[in-house]
C-alpha cells in the first residue's frame, strides 16, 4: 500500500512538473519569442498594418472604409461623399444583431450566383450610379468604362483596394469637387498605384485610404 501511494505521488509530481514546464514553454516563452520576432522583423504587419495621418491612426491598409456623407433626416442609406475616391461596393456586409453594445462591422460575400436576378439588378443599379456620380461637365463616363470592381463587392465586402481603372474613372469628379486639375489628381493616382506583388502575383491596385490621405494633403496645398 505504501509503495502504491509513493508511486502515485511520484506520478503526480512528474505530471505536475510536465504541466509547469509545458505551461512555461508554450504559454510564456514561445508567445514572447514569436511576439519579439514579429515586432522586430514585421513591426508594421504585427500591429495591424496601421495607416497614420496627422500623427494618428486612421485605419488599416487591409480593411476598406466608407466615404459617405452624414445621414440626413429620414435617410436609411447614406450618400457617398463625392469629394473622395470611393471604394468597392460593400454589399457583402452583414448586420450585427448579437452584440448590441458595440457597432461591429461584419463582413461576408453576397453569395449570389452569376445568373441571380438580384445580383444583376444590384450591378445595373451600381453601374448607373457610377456613371451618374462620375460624369461631370466636359466628361461623361461611358458604360464600357465601368470596371467590375466598381459594381461588385469583394468576398469579404471590405476590400481596401480598387483597380487603377476604377481610380482613373473617378479622377475628373474628384478634381472638380476639390478644385484641383485633372492632371494633378491623375498624377496622384499614378503615384499611389501599386504593381503586382513580386511582379506576377495579383493585380495592380490602389489603396483607397492611402489615396484619399494623399488627396487631402494635395487639396490642403490648394
Amino acid at each position: 500500500m505504501n509503495n502504491s501511494v509513493r508511486n502515485t505521488g511520484r506520478l503526480l509530481w512528474a505530471g505536475l512538473r510536465a504541466l509547469l514546464v509545458l505551461t512555461l514553454v508554450t504559454g510564456v516563452l514561445y508567445p514572447l519569442a514569436v511576439t519579439g520576432v514579429a515586432q522586430a522583423l514585421f513591426h508594421d504587419k504585427a500591429n495591424g498594418s496601421e495607416i497614420k495621418a496627422d500623427g494618428k491612426v486612421v485605419g488599416s491598409s487591409l480593411i476598406g472604409q466608407s466615404y459617405d456623407l452624414p445621414l440626413k433626416k429620414g435617410q436609411e442609406t447614406p450618400e457617398p461623399d463625392l469629394k473622395w475616391f470611393q471604394g468597392r461596393p460593400q454589399n457583402g456586409l452583414g448586420t450585427n444583431s448579437v452584440n448590441t453594445r458595440y457597432k461591429l462591422i461584419l463582413s461576408g460575400a453576397t453569395n449570389l450566383s452569376a445568373d441571380s436576378k438580384v445580383l444583376v439588378h444590384q450591378v445595373e443599379d451600381a453601374q448607373a450610379a457610377v456613371i451618374k456620380d462620375n460624369s461631370v461637365p466636359g466628361y461623361t463616363v461611358e458604360r464600357s468604362q465601368v470596371p467590375a470592381d466598381a459594381v461588385t463587392s469583394s468576398g469579404s465586402g471590405l476590400d481596401p483596394d480598387i483597380s487603377p481603372a476604377y481610380a482613373d474613372l473617378q479622377v475628373h469628379r474628384v478634381a472638380e469637387k476639390n478644385g484641383l486639375t485633372v492632371a494633378q489628381v491623375q498624377k496622384l493616382v499614378d503615384e499611389q498605384t501599386k504593381g503586382r506583388t513580386l511582379g506576377f502575383i495579383g493585380e495592380p491596385r490602389v489603396n483607397v485610404l492611402e489615396l484619399n490621405i494623399a488627396l487631402k494633403a494635395l487639396a490642403a496645398k490648394g
